[in-house]
This record gives C-alpha cells, structure tokens and sequence, in this order.
C-alpha cells in the first residue's frame, strides 16, 4: 500500500548560507529506505554537489513543484552515525556557523568529493515506543502491516533483513509504511562481542598515577570529566594508558586528542608500544589513509584512535572514552572557516555518549581551572615527578643595562659551558624563527616592511626576507628602497642567529635547531629527535616546538632566552600564554636521574605575574590570573564573541560592523556589550585590511541568545556583500 504523502528530504549542503536546503526524493528511489547520515548528490546552482541528508519530512516551506529531485543516493547504508549528525547540529547552533560546512567536516576529503563509502553495517527494524503501544485493529485497512506488526511485537530487539525473508516475504513495501507511522525504527545493530585487541603490559604506577587511573577507570560507563593536573614528567600518559586499556578490556574505543602529531612522535611511539592496533587520524595523511583510518575507527577495528582536533568529529563504533592531551593547547581551536574548539565539542561528546573525559596538562588552562573549582570537572593531581629527579627551580636573569652575546647573556653562557663540560645537554628556547626579526637601514632609518602586511620581514639566513604571517618571501636588497644607502643592519635576534653564534662560540659542540624552517622537510623533525637521543647533538635551539611533548633525559640545563614577549601582548591571554611556555619549556630538564637547571632571561624581573609564576609555580599563577579576570569582567567569566570583516579597502570593514552594530544593539540590550568595531592589531594582513566587533555578556545564554535573534540580518546586509565576514564563538585570540 503506497502512501500518498509526499516525502521531503532537508539536506546539507557545504554552503555559507547558514541553512538547510529542501529537495524531492531521486526519481525511481524508495524515499523510505532512505536515513539520516546517507550522502546525496544534488544539483546546487548550475552544479551538482553532495549533500549529507539531515532528515526526512512530511513539509516543506518551499511548494513542491519548485523542489528539484536529488540526483543520486551514494550510500546503501547511514554513513554518519545519528549521534554524530546531533552533535554536527549542535555545534552548528552554538557556533552560529552553516550546518552545510560543519557536517562536511564530518567527512574525510575523499567521502566528501563523492567517492566510495566503506560498506554497510548491519541494521535491525524493531518497533518505536509508539509501535509497541499501537493497537492492530487499526490497520484493518492494511492487513500486510498488521501482520507485520503482530511480527515485530515478538522481537523487541528487532530483526534484522535476512530474519525478516525468513519471517514474512515481501516485507519491504508494509515496514515502509509503517516507518511513515512512526511506528517502526531502523537501527544499526553494535556487535554483542567486540573484537579482542592485544595489548602490551604498562609499566608500574606510582602510588599518585594509581590513584588517578582508578578514580578514571570508577567512572567507565558513564559521564564525568577530569581535569589531570600534572607536572611535566609526572607520567600523565601512563595514567592516560592504563585507563585506556580498562577501556578496551570492556570492548570500547578510546580517542586522543593531541594538538599536533607531528610534534609528538615520542608519545605516538609510547601509545603504540602498548596498542599495536592503535590508528592516527590528522591532515598531513594522505587522503586513502584519511579514509581507511576513518573506517577503522567507524567499524570498531581501531581500538585506540589519536588525531589532531577534527578527529573529535570521527566516527566511533563503541565509544569508551576521551582524552584531550596539553589541553591548554590553543591548537585545539580552529582558526578560521568553522571556529570550533575540539576540547570544548570533545566535553559535549563525552556527555553525550556518557563516557569519561580526560584533560591533561601541566599548565591547565584557565578555563579548566575554573571549570575545576566549580566542580563540573574532577580535579586530580600529579605533584611529583614519576621516578625522576625534582622539578628543576627557576632562575630569573636580569639583562637590562648587561652585555649580550648575540642574545646570550653572559650568566647564560657560563652555565652553558658549565653542563656541557658535565656532559649534559642544553636547550635554548627562543620562540622567534629566522635569523633577525627587523632590517633598518642606518642611513634614513626604514625598516623593511612587507607589503601586503602591517609587519616587519624577517631576514633569514638564506638572505630571503620572509613575511611571518602572509608567507611572502623576497631577496635582501642591497641598497635601502627609502634611501638608497647600503647601510643595512639587522636588529633583533632568531632561532637562526642564536644556532649561528653558539656555533662560533662551541666549534666542536653538536648543535640541533628545531622550527618550521628546519623541519619542514617530510621525517626531519624524527631524524633531528633520533639523533638528540643518541647525543649526536649537546645543543638545541628551538621555538614552541620544544615545550610540546618531548622527553629529552639528557637535558639538565633550560635557557629561556627571551621572556618579555607575552608580558605586554594585546590579547588578554597573553600573559597566561607566556606563564604555560615557560612552565612547558622548563620542564624539559632535568627529566631523568640528573638535577635540572632553568635559567630566564628578562628585561622586566620585577613584573609581578612573571615573579608569581617563577616563585610560586604555576598554580599561584592561575589564581592570581583569574582572579584578574574575574575583576575585569574577561572570559572565564563572561562569555566573548568576536566578529571579524575584512576586504581590501580600509572603508568596507568598518562599514559593514558598524551596521552589524545597529542590528545587533536591539537584541544585545544593556546584557550584552558591543565594544568597537575597531581596527584589528595588525590591521593589514595578506593583502586585506580587517576590523572586529567585541560582545562581551556575563552569562553565555543572553550571548548565544542575542546572536540567534540578530544574526540572520547580518547576511541580508547590503555591507555584507563588500566584505568577507565571520563568527568566533569564545575566540581563542582577540586581535
């Protein structure tokens, strides 16, 4: 019996209207057998793209006869899970950002461009609550769906195809049918037994990580969060491990988060030592291992997945629990197109799924600790370091008015010569590329400027100019562009120009320089960490990517070369910032037996956050910070949206957000405040200048719900068309 009702299907498509689109069925499709989850190809425009079907309707506010027919059905079965597609709608909603985008965020590139899913699971048809409770003499008109009916009644758990042959031929036409009712749902079936994976022995918890793993483990099956609070090398990824492992003993999954694989080897060798089936998921793979790790996460054969802030979004068959590590990290959240926090959306995930959630870090964000101190998280701490020395003290050198060597201070270099002549390892942190940050002609003055930014070029040791933050690269001229003297002289010092001096200065010292620059080439940064654990190299120089991570045992003495930068930046995470780099770094001496030494140079040693920190660690820090916070009204303890507009004259930006402004200022009230717009920092970036908007609420409801009210006006705006614009819901940078 056909049903005359038509069905509508609302799909997502990858689109930068913030909706849903409306199509008819694929001609000579059965529109029942189609799920949420399963791809479409559809005509959009004057072209055909793939949409990812939402749902299926009975309306549509679009009449009919204007609907245009999907082209084509790409899968057999769902290929995102339901609570996948709520948690894309979800983030869509909170993010203010085109459900279309987001759930194609959902897929790896090679789903997304249409090709090939990876098979179907296997699915059961049982009754709804509302089947269950529906009476068969109301279908005396449909004797096919009344037995059917009377069928499923005897399988609560549901039947699946080949039951359904043996039980009722012809079945396909009444349980459609009774899916338009309500009555009948159809389900993915998990396997009752998940597959067995081998797993190697842990090592022995101290009496702490004990502690910490077993108040985890307590919560397996059902929702809680966890803030691990350890010191670097306090063994938190053993803690990590062995609950991972409770984990798969009751046949769950487990997913890391890390802010970037390629700086974690160490920790990607330790994950796999102990699961050799464990699979990473980031973009650098390539696109046919995008997919197949994919798969493997969504079929249940990877029990242990690690990757980088999308895989929040991966698919998983039996999710058991979710660790976010360095989850301080602002890697975590994505910068531009869909602004999303993966540590936030992993928080959500986990509630969700009702599973445990872990953050780990040594330096906490603020938001965690806050998160802590209201007792939404479950604070545990790794006070001591696991088997090694004690957490090195640190030393604050006072350069102003001193001679420096290049950037070296003499203190630093004696404690240089010092450990090395005790056959320990130095590491210097500087957390600026290239060789000078600044060229000035000593004639006129001028400096040497990019120029499709609002930045100085930074000389490198290849005599190119590099641009830092648009890419541009050109040669060092000869002769000042302003002038015309060939009096040009570098200011300021890079990772480049420290690695050039400390080999002038140690001839026979091997020395390792870890940045962008120098491992940009493909198993680089691997083959420069081999030989830092084989002593091929006493010295390394590098940027942040020292702080994340590494284990280095040999390393007893820490130079931060330089620590005012974070001290007075714009951005009022700045100084939060500067205190988790400088804890980070730190903590990479004196891991092992040896004692450790780390030594601060600093134009500013009276600063009262930096001497708190160096002091008093880092937890007097935060309380200090936030208590900052809470006086000045800032985030955690307010609710911040920043939006943004660029183009590329000075006039459009500013244009638009004013209008915005007046569109936004009747739904905001006195709740929320508007503050600017106003130029960004750098207002001139790659070619465009850029503006912002500030709303600042108390609460994060009146936030989101001035937002909802107001923004569907943004996009009817005339402005809006002159510029490029978007949305940072709780901005990890503010400029």
């Amino acid at each position: 019996m056909k049903s005359s009702t038509p069905i509508f299907l609302r799909v997502a498509v990858a689109s930068p209207l913030p909706r849903h689109f409306d199509y008819l069925p694929p001609k000579n499709t059965d529109a029942g057998a189609l799920m949420p989850g399963m791809r479409l190809r559809v005509p959009f425009g004057k072209r055909e793209v793939i949409g990812v079907l939402l749902e299926t309707a009975a309306h549509s506010d679009v009449p009919a006869p204007k609907l245009k027919h999907a082209q084509a059905v790409l899968d057999k079965a769902t290929l995102i899970p339901p609570d996948l597609l709520a948690l894309a709608r979800w983030a869509a909603d909170y993010y203010h950002y085109p459900i279309g985008e987001v759930v194609s965020t959902l897929l790896p590139p090679a789903l997304r461009m249409g090709k090939p899913g990876t098979g179907a699971d296997r699915f059961v048809w049982r009754l709804t609550a509302a089947g269950a409770a529906a009476e068969v003499s109301a279908l005396k008109r449909a004797p096919k769906q009344a037995a059917l009916l009377r069928v499923l009644v005897q399988y609560p758990v549901g039947l699946d195809a080949k039951s359904l042959d043996g039980k009722f031929a012809h079945w396909q036409t009444p349980m459609r049918a009774l899916r338009r009712r309500g009555w009948v749902e159809k389900i993915p079936v998990l396997p009752q037994t998940p597959p067995a994976f081998p797993m190697a022995a842990g090592v022995a918890l101290n009496k702490a990580q004990a502690e910490a793993a077993q108040e985890i483990r307590a919560a397996l099956g059902s929702f809680r969060a966890f803030l691990l609070d350890g010191v670097t090398g306090s063994g938190k990824t053993e803690v990590y491990l062995e609950v991972m492992a409770e984990c798969l003993r009751r046949g769950s999954q487990a997913l890391m988060l890390v802010p970037e694989i390629g700086l974690t080897p160490q920790l990607l060798l330790r994950v796999r030592r102990r699961f050799a089936d464990a699979v990473v998921f980031h973009s650098a793979l390539s696109e046919g291992e995008r997919l197949a790790a994919w798969d493997a996460a969504r079929s249940g054969r990877a029990p242990v997945v690690i990757g980088t802030r999308s895989a929040v979004f991966l698919p998983l068959k039996h999710p058991g629990l979710i660790v976010v590590d360095e989850e301080h990290d602002a890697s975590f959240k994505q910068q531009d197109g869909f602004r999303y926090s993966a540590r936030d959306l992993a928080v959500v995930r986990a509630a969700r799924h009702k599973i445990p959630l872990v953050l780990g870090s040594a330096t906490p964000s603020l938001e965690s600790l806050y998160n802590s101190a209201q007792s939404r998280y479950l604070h545990l701490s790794l006070p001591e370091r696991a088997g090694a020395a004690r957490h090195p003290a640190i030393q604050l050198l006072d350069i102003r008015g001193q001679p420096l060597h290049e950037g070296l201070s003499d203190p630093m270099l004696t404690a240089i010569r010092r450990h090395l002549q005790a056959e320990g390892q130095v590491l210097l942190f500087l957390n600026r590329r290239g060789y000078a940050p600044t060229v000035m002609c000593h004639a006129c003055g001028a400096t040497l400027q990019c120029r499709r930014c609002d930045a100085r070029l930074t000389l490198h040791t290849d005599r190119q100019l590099q641009c830092h933050h648009c890419g541009t690269q050109r040669p060092l001229p000869a002769r000042c562009e302003h002038c015309g003297a060939g009096e040009l002289g570098y200011f300021g010092f890079g990772t480049e120009r420290i690695e050039r001096v400390l080999a002038e200065l140690f001839p026979n010292v091997g020395i390792a320089r870890l940045d962008r620059d120098s491992t940009r080439r493909k198993g680089k940064l691997e083959a420069l960490l081999d030989g830092v654990q084989r002593g091929d190299y006493q010295i390394l120089v590098g940027t942040q990517m020292l702080a994340k991570g590494h284990d280095f045992p040999n390393v007893t003495l820490v130079g931060i070369l330089d620590a005012d930068q974070g001290l007075f930046g714009v951005d009022f995470r700045a100084s939060e910032r500067m205190a988790q780099l400088i804890m980070q770094v730190a903590g990479r001496a004196g891991r092992a037996e040896r004692p450790g030494e780390v030594l601060v140079q600093t134009h500013h040693p009276e600063h009262p956050l930096l001497n708190r920190l160096v002091r008093e660690g880092y937890a007097s820090f935060a309380a200090a910070a936030l208590a900052e916070r809470r006086a000045a009204g800032l985030p955690p303890f307010a609710a911040m949206a920043l939006l943004h507009a660029q183009a590329v004259t000075r006039a459009a930006p500013m244009a638009f957000l004013e209008a915005a402004r007046r569109e936004l200022a009747p739904a905001c009230g006195r709740q929320v405040q508007l503050l600017g717009p106003a130029p960004a920092p750098m207002e001139r970036r790659a070619g465009r200048f850029r503006a912002q908007l500030l709303l600042l609420a108390a609460q994060r409801a009146l936030l989101q719900q001035a937002l909802t009210t107001a923004l569907p006006a943004l996009y009817a705006l005339k402005q809006a068309r002159r510029v490029r614009w978007s949305l940072d819901v709780d901005p990890a940078e503010t400029f």
